[in-house]
């Protein structure tokens, strides 16, 4: 029944000086009351499509029967479409990469069994708050675009708000729902040649708490907390929500404004990174290296949970990740391990509680901002090019849009406010 191959093809080489990108392209569709309907439904479909499958799964665990594959799902699948008939209005293909997500979380799962961590998480049912999202895992007449209007296949024709050009070739359609707005997410593949940027100017980057990153050339750079400035509001909202009656329109609305609260936030978060990751890609840097951050343990410290997830540091790296690699640039993770607690001059490893704020060896005596310290030593660690230099010469790429010294000065850039001088 189902034997399509989804996959989202990581960006390699592809022969000499080629690249091979993905890419996604998210893009606010109007549908009008009918197609909403239609999406509506077709969500909800897919949720329930989803929960049924991993029932079955389980029953037949229980019965003996412990491989997991899609084989098994697809005989699964025909036994739900045999007593309910609605799931046939799910196009075939959407039907496939449902079942493709729930054998990822079923792998998912036997991974971290593997790995032996103790809350391996075994798939959950999904509520309708839950799944959000349909996908068409082929470009092959399921959906197509003309004149600013996207078409998809037993959803209808409805507007589609194109604010930037597409570049490659179009893999996969992803229909989004958040709050009462909808989103088509494409994801495409493209050939790109790479450039080649001589590494003149390579710097440390140290993630934190106190200042959001610090640069091993003594630049510091704070983000506002977004998520904990709309906190109180949050926790009202979720309390009005525990008070009214589940099923009820005045719940749902209570869970719209919610849902609301944590999108606003969650954008102007992403805003602020992006804007942060396209100055640092235009400052005259070559490369950069950075913590290779195990975030699941670090939040265990439920003191410093909040501020760690409201601090976003993977959505960071991987903005900076994907801008770098488009400007030809490096990215090296490196063993993030006493970073904060060596010495950048002589290599002493001494004792660094989060208090102190200014590293004092007891060795050498050197005195230096614990934040820029770590920076040197990440730096250091990733041995990238001339690792003690950070002057901008001659063979340095040219510079684009606002640099950091810039930031200094104009009063009207909007990342002033985050620059430490």
């Amino acid at each position: 029944m189902c034997s399509i191959l989804i996959d989202f093809i990581a960006s390699g080489e592809k022969g000499e000086n080629i690249m091979e990108v993905t890419r996604a392209y998210k893009f606010r569709i109007y549908p009008d009351a009918t197609r909403r309907e239609e999406i509506d439904e077709r969500l909800i479909l897919a949720q329930q499509f989803y929960n049924k499958i991993l029932e079955k799964s389980i029953e037949s665990y229980k019965n003996g029967k412990t491989k997991i594959s899609m084989a098994q799902f697809n005989s699964f699948v025909k036994g739900i479409i045999q007593e309910d008939k609605k799931y046939l209005k799910l196009y075939s293909q959407t039907r496939c990469e449902i079942e493709f997500r729930l054998l990822k979380a079923y792998q998912n799962f036997f991974r971290r069994i593997k790995e032996g961590n103790r809350k391996a998480g075994f798939p959950r049912f999904k509520s309708r708050d839950r799944y959000r999202s349909i996908t068409y895992p082929q470009d092959n007449g399921s959906f197509s675009i003309r004149k600013s209007r996207l078409r998809v296949s037993r959803i209808g024709t409805m507007p589609i708000h194109l604010h930037r050009k597409i570049e490659g070739t179009i893999k996969t359609l992803a229909i989004k729902g958040e709050g009462k707005d909808y989103y088509a997410v494409f994801t495409t593949i493209n050939d790109v040649k790479a450039q080649e940027v001589r590494n003149t100017n390579p710097v440390g980057i140290d993630l934190g708490l106190d200042s959001f990153i610090a640069i091993s050339d003594g630049t510091k750079i704070q983000k506002q907390k977004f998520m904990q400035q709309k906190r109180k509001k949050i926790a009202h909202w979720q309390r009005i929500v525990a008070r009214r009656k589940k099923g009820s329109k005045r719940r749902e609305k209570a869970k719209m404004v919610l849902r609301r609260t944590y999108e606003y936030s969650t954008n102007q978060s992403d805003d602020y990174l992006h804007k942060l990751s396209y100055t640092l890609i235009n400052s005259g840097y070559t490369s950069f290296a950075v913590e290779d951050l195990h975030i699941q343990n670090m939040v265990k410290n439920h003191r410093l949970a909040g501020s760690i997830q409201d601090a976003s540091w993977n959505r960071f790296i991987q903005l900076l990740s994907y801008k770098a690699e488009s400007a030809g640039l490096r990215i090296e993770k490196v063993d993030a391990r006493n970073t904060s607690k060596t010495c950048s001059n002589c290599g002493n490893i001494q004792d660094m509680p989060l208090s102190e704020r200014t590293y004092s060896c007891q060795r050498c005596g050197m005195s230096k901002d614990r934040d820029i310290n770590a920076s040197i030593n990440i730096l250091k660690r990733a041995t990238l090019g001339q690792r003690e230099s950070h002057a901008r010469g001659e063979n340095v790429r040219p510079q684009q849009g606002a640099t950091l010294e810039e930031l200094r000065t104009d009063k009207t850039h909007p990342l002033l406010d985050a620059v430490i001088a």
